[in-house]
């Protein structure tokens, strides 16, 4: 898709990470086709400590980009985070959020005990600065809804990003005060259990994202993800949703701007 009309926003994509081989290796150039197809802006995620200065400052030199911090439930030989200094590295113009964090138990099934710390440490920095929570759940759901409400304690809001769980989690989550983001595997042949999802939840709590570089949705799949590709997530949630893109679009921006509120201002 590319109209300009259509004014969509990346909720999560990890720009410092981008294969760049369609563009010769030219930043400036993924970004001006980026805009060029309508995105409007990007949530460039942190996974780790070690490389959330370069996540920082892409959001500093983009008007259109804004960062997270955190250290992702995969990322076991990242620095260990803590709640004070997720805090204070939060304590910058350009980030507006805390994470990506949460708990994965499909691939580290047997590692649920640091995951749990450090998720709670996540929590806790949300708690503090009041900024929104980006969780990555898998294979998770009791764990990371009952860390949620002992240590969120009625005050942490935040997205479960790339949302593959059941639509029992998600109302769960929606009653807490999390929004559902969609990414591209929404678009797959085999994903026919998170397509009714979508349809089953309200327009006004979800999210589009690419989760760039992985997970291109199709007719992608097999190359590299870039963020101008939620226009293809777009597509198919609003035809789940039964609404034009351009509504779509509409919504998951305010839903954007409404939960990440330090960006919209």
């Amino acid at each position: 898709m590319s109209d300009t009309a259509i004014d969509l926003v990346d909720s999560h994509c990890h720009l410092d990470r981008l294969n760049l081989d369609a563009y010769q290796g030219d930043f400036q150039a993924m970004m001006a086709a980026t805009r060029a197809d309508g995105i409007s802006h990007m949530l460039c995620i942190g996974v780790d400590l070690e490389t959330f200065p370069r996540v920082r400052e892409l959001a500093e030199r983009h008007d259109d980009v804004h960062a997270t911090v955190g250290v992702h439930p995969l990322y076991k030989d990242s620095r260990e985070p803590d709640a004070g200094e997720l805090a204070r590295l939060a304590d910058h113009p350009r980030v507006v959020a805390i994470g990506e964090t949460g708990l994965d138990y499909f691939y580290a099934k047997d590692e649920r005990e640091w995951q749990r710390k450090r998720f709670v440490a996540h929590i806790e920095a949300a708690r503090r600065t009041g900024l929104p929570l980006v969780i990555h759940t898998r294979g998770a759901k009791d764990d990371t809804l009952a860390l949620l409400r002992e240590h969120g304690g009625g005050e942490v809001r935040g997205v479960l990003h790339c949302f593959t769980e059941d639509t029992d989690m998600a109302e769960q989550a929606m009653a807490l005060g999390f929004y559902i983001s969609i990414s591209g595997i929404v678009t797959f042949r085999n994903a026919e259990a998170l397509r009714e999802t979508v349809r089953a939840l309200p327009v006004e709590r979800l999210l589009i994202e690419t989760d760039s570089p992985w997970l291109a949705p199709v007719p992608y799949r097999g190359k590299p993800n870039e963020p101008r590709h939620v226009a293809r997530v777009a597509e198919c949630v609003a035809e789940l949703k039964d609404l034009p893109v351009a509504e779509l679009a509409r919504v998951t921006r305010d839903n954007f701007y409404t939960l990440f509120s330090k960006a919209a201002s």
